[in-house]
């Protein structure tokens, strides 16, 4: 049976695409990486690369193994800190940074006071490039958006809590503000969430559903960098009022409803169907479960 070695040698590959770089990451030649990749072949019973002269390319068989062969890892690794009080081990999951910014780092918070040996490595990105990622295993899970479309057989997604979809102005803008939020997004610059992006996927709706064509300045993929221009007065912007966030006090903006609005951005978690970390995904799914809602619709007041 191939060694714990020969599966992250070859989940090293899985991640560089070549021998190579991925002996550069494991301290091996190439030739040593490809012959360790021929053995698990051999042993398997099936080719797991397309080899094309020098070149190799994870097949098909390849890319279904990647899954199984990280859960192995985890699960191997985690028996050297067997915890029998709680959750312990390294825990690899994704996160919007606007969702650190909010009630997902309360959680992790929470979590890390009652089990002091659990270590959670954080990565942070965009909700589109964090499926495929633990769909493949190479995170345990991932705080994303509501997914616009259907997930692969295998990828669930659970939600933890809302947010309305609210206007936010400068208190001293650089610009004329309009008596209603209708005319300031008519008028003022408008600083427009990346519309690639699941977030602002539901931006273009709260925008078609109040009929209005805004005076586009710039285009960012960053609530955080929105909302820093925002304050400094350079424009304005549709954004998710982010949980955990104190916005109705702000001295820099403030937060305007957009009339006869609904839309709020769900977010919530994605794992797969079945892993070896659903204690943890189940605690922090228990933690929302279980946990007051900052921000429900109609209660943002325009100050």
């Amino acid at each position: 049976m191939s060694s714990i070695r020969v599966l992250k040698t070859f989940l090293a590959v899985a991640r560089h695409g070549s021998f190579a770089a991925a002996g550069m990451e494991i301290g091996l030649t190439a030739a040593g990486v490809g012959l360790q990749m021929r053995a698990l072949e051999e042993e398997l019973g099936q080719a797991l690369f397309d080899r094309a002269g020098r070149s190799i390319v994870l097949n098909t068989t390849g890319r279904l193994t990647i899954a199984p062969v990280a859960d192995l890892v985890r699960r191997f690794e985690a028996l050297a800190s067997v915890d029998t009080d709680g959750l312990s081990g390294t825990v690899v999951v994704g996160a919007l940074v606007s969702a650190l910014m909010g009630a997902f780092a309360d959680a992790l918070w929470a979590l890390k006071r009652e089990h002091p040996r659990l270590e959670v490595k954080l990565l942070a990105g965009l909700s589109a490039d964090f499926a495929p990622k633990v769909e493949r295993g190479e995170l345990d899970a991932a705080v994303v958006t509501q997914p616009p479309r259907a997930l692969p057989t295998g990828v669930k997604w659970t939600p933890l809590y809302s947010e309305p979809m609210i206007l936010i102005v400068p208190r001293r803008p650089h610009f004329k503000l309009g008596l209603q939020a209708q005319d300031t997004l008519r008028e003022a610059p408008y600083l427009r969430f990346d519309r690639n992006t699941w977030t602002g996927q539901l931006v273009e709706q709260v925008l078609s559903r109040a009929g209005v064509a805004v005076n586009e300045s710039l285009e960012l993929n960053s609530v955080e960098a929105i909302v820093a221009l925002v304050r400094q007065g350079f424009g304005v912007s549709i954004v998710p009022q982010l949980d955990n966030v104190d916005w109705d006090h702000d001295r820099d903006l403030k937060v305007v409803p957009v009339p006869g609005n609904r839309i709020q951005r769900h977010v919530g978690l994605i794992e797969r169907t079945s892993h070896s970390r659903m204690r943890f995904t189940d605690q922090i799914k228990q933690h929302f479960k279980t946990r007051a809602p900052r921000h429900r619709l109609g209660e943002t007041q325009t100050p």
